[in-house]
This record gives C-alpha cells, structure tokens and sequence, in this order.
C-alpha cells in the first residue's frame, strides 16, 4: 500500500502541473510579433506604466501609457519645446469598448479590450520611419487572445514596424506623436 501511494501521489502532482501550466499559458502574449517589425515582448510590463493621457477615437475609449523614458521626456517640455524624444521612449495604447457603468450609469467606462497599440523610439532601427515604429495588436475576447494587425483593420495595419508612419506624419513637428502630456 506505502509503495502504491508514493507512486500515485508523483503522478497525480505531475497531472496537476502539466494541466495548470497549459491553462495558465493558454496564449502568452510577449511571444507575438508584427512580422518584420516590433514585438509584444519589447513592451512588458506596459501595464504598469504611467498614464500620459486618455482619449476616445470613435467607437473606442484609450489609456495612452508610457515608460519612464518617454515620461521623462514629456517632464523636460517635449515635443513642445522643439526637441525630440529619446531613443528608448515608448508608449502604449490600449484601446476599450465602451459600456456604461451599472452602479452609475451616467458614466462611460472600458468594457471588452479591442486592441493595444505600441511605438518605440529607435532612431537606428527605424531610420526610415521618423525614429518610430509601431505595432497594433488586436484583441479577441471570446478566445482572450491578441494577433498582430493586418491590413483587414481599421486602420489598416502594415506587415512591418512602419504601420503607424503613415498616419503620424501628420504631426512631424512633434516628433511623430500625438498625444500631449495632460496636465495634473
């Protein structure tokens, strides 16, 4: 009986590893990458980033978050004062659905992710596009599962780290971003 118990006890362990290594690791999203550009890995731990501003973009609501390079940066008074970001600066766009708060209804809160948004500054890496590059990687509720954007999105997503470039010439003048640091 001793013998049996000992054996049943390592499998059973072993069973319980296996299958709640697989649950836990149903897709880990730092292994993606948009094909020829950046990688959901070059961006770990955005979640923890400081929040730079929010926006609404159409049907979507947005955080827009940044490292602390980027941070710092914005701090320093750019793109307002005429200078560039540094290479190394990056932000993070998450973008929700939006659905009413029960408790509040008068408020508009995320409900289901739709897709998050990357650029990087590396003005050697991405020469050809401003010093960014970018990424988007959409998201599937149903499956909780991200894909890098194609060009069946809107907008329409390269298969490279220039997908953003277009869009953002539009404000060269501010180094290619956008987003201005809200004040607090």
């Amino acid at each position: 009986m001793k013998g049996k118990r000992m054996l049943t006890i390592p499998m059973i362990t072993g069973v319980l590893a296996f299958v709640g290594n697989w649950a836990i690791s149903a897709q880990d999203k730092y292994t993606l990458k948009v094909p020829n550009g950046l990688s959901f890995s070059e961006f770990r731990g955005y979640e923890g980033w400081q929040v730079v501003s929010i926006s609404q973009d159409g049907d979507h609501i947005a955080a827009i978050l940044a490292n602390p390079v980027m941070i710092k940066a914005y701090l320093a008074g750019v793109p307002g004062n005429g200078k560039s970001f540094p290479d190394g600066a990056k932000m993070a766009k998450i973008h929700w659905n939006p659905k009413k708060l029960e408790t509040f209804p008068a408020a508009t809160v995320p409900g289901t992710q739709h897709d998050v948004d990357f650029m990087v500054k590396d003005s050697k890496r991405f020469a050809d596009s401003g010093g960014w590059g970018w990424a988007v990687f959409d998201y599937d509720a149903a499956s909780d599962t991200f894909t890098p954007g194609t060009l069946a999105g809107k907008p329409p997503q390269g298969n490279d780290a220039k997908c953003g470039f277009a869009c953002h010439t539009s404000v060269k003048t501010r180094d290619y971003v956008f987003t201005e640091y809200g004040h607090r």
